[in-house]
């Protein structure tokens, strides 16, 4: 095979995977149904006082508010809580 008829395959094929990719996912019906139909809850863990250690994105709950680890072993308070 030469050279452009491998260039030519090779586009088509590039083309045949974005339009797959872009169709299969971002449509808007279907990312609403993908971040919308979840069947799981989230079980957030309890503390008296927040932990001296922690994973960014850990979420936790400390005297009914919620906290998320923004750096490590840092909580931030989540939203505006009263």
């Amino acid at each position: 095979m030469d050279n452009q008829t491998q260039i030519d395959k090779l586009t088509r094929d590039l083309q045949d995977l974005t339009n797959e990719y872009y169709t299969n996912n971002f449509s808007a019906h279907q990312d609403f149904i993908k971040k919308s139909s979840f069947t799981t809850r989230l079980k957030v863990p309890s503390y008296a006082v927040a932990p001296t250690t922690a994973e960014v994105g850990e979420i936790i709950e400390v005297g009914g508010k919620f906290y998320i680890c923004s750096s490590v072993n840092t909580f931030s308070l989540v939203g505006t809580q009263t």
